[in-house]
C-alpha cells in the first residue's frame, strides 16, 4: 500500500518486523477494502502485512481453479486467505480442518495455512453478530426473513439464530439452495425455528426485520432484492454489502421510517477475526473500525 493511501501515519514499522503474506480469493474483488484493512491493522500494529487480491474474473478462471489457487498460495509462503463469493462452500472439500462454526454454518471465510495443514474457519457469522448488537439494539427478533442462502447467507442466518430469532425464515432465488440451509441450520437449532420463505414478498408483510444477504446492491450487481412496496416502516434492515455502503435498499428502508444497518460493521469485525487466525495478533476493532469509515468511498 502506498504510503499516499494510509490512514494514519504510526510509528515506523522496524526494517527486520514480522511479515505475513495473506490474500481474497473470490470473483469480482476489485473493490474490496479488506487489502486496506489488514494492511493497515498490520502497520499500526508494528507488523508487515501484504494483502493480495486473487480474483478468478481478472484471472479468467473459475471455481475449477480453486485447487491449483491454494496450492499456489501455500508454496507462495501465504499465511491464508480470506475466501468470498462464489467460493464459500466450494472451498470446503479442499480442507484438512474446519472450525465448529464453519463446520455448522457449512461456508469458510477464512482459510489458515500452517505446515501442509489447511483450516477453514468463519468468522462472517460473529462478525455480523458484533455489527448487529451493535448497530441494532433492542430490535424484535420474533420473525426475520432473510434473502439469501449462500455463503454469506449461511453465516447470518446461523447469526440470528445464536443471538435469539425466534423464527427465520430464508427465501432464495434457487429455492433448493434454501432447502439445504434450513436442513441443516434445523440440525443446530431445531427445525421450528427455520423455514423456507416461498415468497419473500409475503413473508415479509408480518415480519419485524430483513437481513439482506445476497450480491444485489453492488455496483456489479445493482438495484433491490425485493419490490419497493415489500419494505415496510414495521421492518428493522440489515444488509450485509458493504460496497457500496449505502445502498439501495438501506436508502429505501430509511425513507420508510426503517431503522438499518449497513455492511461495514460485519465487513470490520470478519476482517479483525481473520486477522487474528492469520497473525496470532490481537486487531484493535476500534481502530479499524475507525479506519474502515476514514477510507474514501469510490
Amino acid at each position: 500500500m502506498n504510503d499516499s493511501n494510509r490512514l494514519s501515519t504510526p510509528t515506523a514499522i522496524p526494517k527486520k518486523a514480522q511479515s505475513y503474506l495473506i490474500g481474497l480469493i473470490g470473483k469480482d474483488i476489485q473493490r474490496s477494502k479488506s487489502p486496506l484493512m489488514h494492511e493497515q491493522e498490520g502497520h499500526d500494529l508494528g507488523i508487515l502485512v501484504l494483502y493480495q487480491l486473487l480474483d478468478l474474473k481478472v484471472l479468467g478462471r473459475d471455481l475449477h481453479a480453486l485447487p491449483e489457487l491454494l496450492t499456489g498460495a501455500e508454496l507462495m509462503g501465504f499465511a491464508g486467505l480470506n475466501v468470498t463469493h462464489p467460493c464459500k462452500q466450494a472451498v470446503i472439500p479442499l480442507l484438512n480442518e474446519l472450525s465448529e462454526e464453519a463446520r455448522a454454518i457449512g461456508a469458510v471465510n477464512t482459510v489458515k495455512f500452517s505446515d501442509g495443514h489447511r483450516k477453514g474457519y468463519n468468522t462472517d457469522a460473529s462478525g455480523f453478530a458484533e455489527s448487529f448488537r451493535r448497530g441494532l439494539p433492542g430490535v424484535a427478533l420474533e420473525r426475520v426473513v432473510q434473502i439469501g442462502a449462500g455463503g454469506a447467507g449461511a453465516a447470518t442466518a446461523y447469526a440470528m439464530l445464536k443471538m435469539g430469532a425466534k423464527h427465520l425464515q430464508i427465501a432464495d432465488t434457487a429455492p433448493e439452495r434454501a432447502n439445504a440451509l434450513v436442513k441443516n441450520l434445523s440440525q443446530f437449532f431445531g427445525p421450528s425455528r427455520l423455514s423456507v420463505a416461498e415468497s419473500a414478498s409475503e413473508a415479509l408483510r408480518g415480519a419485524q426485520g430483513l437481513v439482506h444477504a445476497t450480491p444485489t446492491g453492488t455496483r456489479e450487481h445493482p438495484g433491490l432484492p425485493v419490490p419497493e412496496s415489500d419494505i415496510h416502516a414495521g421492518l428493522w434492515v440489515a444488509e450485509v454489502v458493504y460496497f457500496p455502503l449505502q445502498t439501495e435498499l438501506l436508502r429505501l428502508a430509511r425513507l420508510k421510517g426503517c431503522r438499518t444497518l449497513d455492511g461495514g460493521g460485519m465487513a470490520v469485525f470478519q476482517a479483525a477475526a481473520a486477522f487474528d487466525i492469520f497473525t496470532h495478533r490481537n486487531a484493535d476493532r476500534e481502530r479499524m473500525l475507525r479506519n474502515f469509515r476514514a477510507i474514501p468511498a469510490d
